[in-house]
């Protein structure tokens, strides 16, 4: 089972797998992972270094059952999805989402994140840590951010600083800039 009581096993009794693949996109080669509960993962800049680290790091998690599958049904919809919203078609992500990568206060901001803040908006970290509860947390926020598993689906990069500043963001800050000025929120770089 996982965190949020779903059944993980395989028929056999055995670790559901993974399925990953690396697809393209507007910020850099991006690495998909799902389970059979969802899309589980979102990895950056997934050139072969950091993508056989995001693969190693994914089967120590899940005990070794790590399969690449770019064909994989359960990578279809993300891989579509993504494309569409890089094309400027699709503003909000309707997938199933696999939380086993993040728990307790992380998850909750992460939850609060993805239902509250909508495509061309943004929210400043202590904002986020007031709507779940925590008003002092903004710096907690800030560590939940930077452990999102599921970046740009998961849109971490809609939380700013409260005075305008864009704040840190794992894909780097260039990456944080294409993705608000994609969604309308910044303007387009001149070159």
């Amino acid at each position: 089972m996982n965190i949020e009581g779903q059944n993980t096993q395989t028929a056999g009794g055995g670790q559901a797998a993974v399925e990953w693949a690396v697809v393209d996109s507007d910020i850099g080669p991006l690495l998909l992972a799902a389970t059979a509960d969802g899309l589980v993962n979102v990895v950056f800049h997934a050139h072969p270094r950091v993508r056989d680290k995001a693969v190693a790091s994914l089967a120590a998690r899940f005990g070794g059952a790590v399969t690449e599958a770019p064909a994989s049904p359960r990578l279809a919809e993300p891989i579509r999805q993504l494309r569409a919203y890089f094309a400027g078609e699709l503003r909000e992500f309707s997938l199933d989402l696999d939380w086993t990568l993040i728990g307790g206060f992380n998850r909750q901001v992460l939850r609060e994140l993805n239902d509250g803040v909508p495509y061309g908006a943004v929210v400043g970290y202590g904002d986020l840590a007031h709507r779940v509860g925590q008003p002092g947390a903004a710096q907690a926020v800030g560590m939940a951010m930077g452990a999102n598993p599921l970046p740009v689906v998961v849109p971490c990069h809609r939380v700013v600083e409260s005075d305008g500043g864009l704040g840190g963001f794992g894909g780097g800050l260039e990456t944080k800039r294409k993705l608000l000025a994609l969604e309308g929120v910044l303007p387009e770089p001149l070159f």
